[in-house]
């Protein structure tokens, strides 16, 4: 396969699923990681590798992107309801995933002190929350952290969510578009919702209705890949392909 080719195909299997790993690029494009390297080094306009990963150059957030700090405040009222209903869901002896994000550290909060469940989460505001319950057994991912959403990011940590069993996930979003499919800023957080929902008997979208008709920089997921969506107007059922 000619370097063009390689490109080609590089940009249509990013169009599908935002994020590639280097490994998976070279075995797509049957050459060496290091062929793959030199091929996106020589079209810093069209990719861009980062710890590992391969996304469009067009979708890495700029420095008007997502900040924990900016973010916290925005429709916490209706953020926290959302949450609340979410954490209707829960069931003692479950395993669960929390994701990362300011919507479902309140979620964290609304685990009763009397449940017994698992809690598997990659971010540092929800293990602070989760560390003062002492039914809670939580596991959290590690990797290199991610300052911007106070998160961590790893292959270690999406190979073993692979492995786990996941009663229910609760996923935030930055984006929800019927068209456009389901956002965030951060291109490190999609390999992990992705497995996280792979792995999980029942995927929740946990989302304040700000979020709908919102684009962000980088999709994970389609609408119609979760069991419901949860906003502070109630629980919407989906049919999860």
């Amino acid at each position: 396969m000619v370097k063009t080719e390689r490109l080609r195909v590089l940009a249509d299997a990013l169009a599908r699923q935002s994020v590639m790993r280097l490994r998976d690029a070279a075995s797509l494009l049957g050459v060496s990681e290091m062929t793959v390297r030199r091929d996106i080094a020589a079209s810093p306009a069209k990719f861009t590798y980062l710890g590992g990963y391969i996304v469009s150059a067009n979708d890495v957030p700029n420095s008007a992107g997502y900040s924990l700090e900016q973010e916290k405040d925005h429709f916490a009222q209706a953020k926290a309801e959302a949450s609340s209903i979410a954490a209707g869901l829960i069931a003692n002896n479950e395993t669960i995933f929390i994701d990362c994000g300011t919507t479902l550290t309140t979620l964290a909060r609304l685990i009763p002190t009397e449940m017994h469940v698992t809690v598997v989460c990659y971010s540092l505001n929800v293990a602070e929350i989760l560390r003062r319950k002492p039914n809670v057994r939580m596991i959290l991912l590690g990797g290199v952290y991610v300052p911007s959403s106070d998160s961590f990011a790893g292959e270690e940590s999406i190979e073993m969510l692979r492995r786990m069993g996941i009663n229910k996930a609760f996923i935030s979003a930055g984006g929800v578009d019927v068209a456009h499919g389901v956002t965030c800023w951060n291109f490190h957080e999609v390999a992990l919702k992705q497995a996280a929902m792979a792995s999980s008997v029942e995927s929740h979208l946990v989302v304040d209705s700000s979020k709908f008709g919102v684009v962000k920089a980088v999709r994970f997921s389609q609408v119609d890949d979760f069991d419901s969506i949860i906003t502070e107007k109630g629980q919407e059922a989906r049919r999860r392909k």
